[in-house]
């Protein structure tokens, strides 16, 4: 996954460039930044930094992590607000960050890539750095016909596949998960208080405050 990432970092950005998907994203994009206003914020896996600048505008801090620098690199390049910091952060462990606590969190496209059996320890890793009332926020594909790259297998533990091909002829088999409501709520458990599922045509949002 971090390999290809760091090959796909140059044209990443091509997925928000669909004709289909606008709609959605100048919804999002709107929406993200009250959320976290006045906020200290941890961002998961920021990749070229397209969600970044959204929902740092109102932001105290905003501390955008990825693990690859390639990706890294492109989000480094754009126009930011004061509060953006850049650092490279191991988005499992968060060992980068110990010790820092922060009253916000956000994972765009993050949740769908980290294996079920991961999952709930990734979230109680991620919330060991929040403070109780944390406002945390993932943003996440949906699975649309015609728009998304289907489905190649399933495993058994009911991790779902794409096989996606880059510019170079590369051909990669990429995790790719796709949770229902129920299933992200569920995995959260009782310290997502007040839970609240945004859906649109191609995206999801969950958005809760940490008990």
């Amino acid at each position: 996954m971090r390999a290809y990432y760091a090959q796909r970092a140059q044209v990443y950005e091509r997925v928000y460039h669909k004709p289909e998907r606008q709609a959605d994203l100048r919804t999002m994009e709107a929406w993200l930044a009250a959320p976290f206003a006045g906020r200290r914020v941890l961002e998961v896996a920021c990749g070229t930094g397209w969600w970044t600048p959204h929902g740092a505008r109102d932001a105290h801090s905003w501390l955008a992590t990825d693990v690859n620098r390639e990706t890294m690199a492109v989000a480094q390049s754009k126009p930011m607000p004061r509060a953006v910091r850049f650092a490279i952060v191991d988005a499992y462990t968060f060992a980068q960050v110990a010790g820092r606590r922060f009253d916000g969190a956000f994972a765009g496209f993050w949740w769908s890539h980290v294996p079920l059996a991961r999952l709930p320890r990734w979230l109680d890793t991620l919330h060991q750095r929040l403070e109780p009332g944390a406002r945390v926020v993932m943003l996440d594909n949906r699975q649309v016909a015609g728009s998304s790259t289907p489905i190649a297998r399933r495993d058994d533990a009911g991790n779902t596949y794409q096989i996606r091909t880059l510019d170079d002829g590369s051909v990669h088999e990429v995790l790719k998960n796709f949770p229902s409501r129920d299933e992200a709520v569920a995995a959260l458990g009782a310290r997502a208080h007040r839970p609240q599922w945004i859906e649109h045509r191609h995206y999801w949002i969950l958005s809760y405050e940490l008990s």
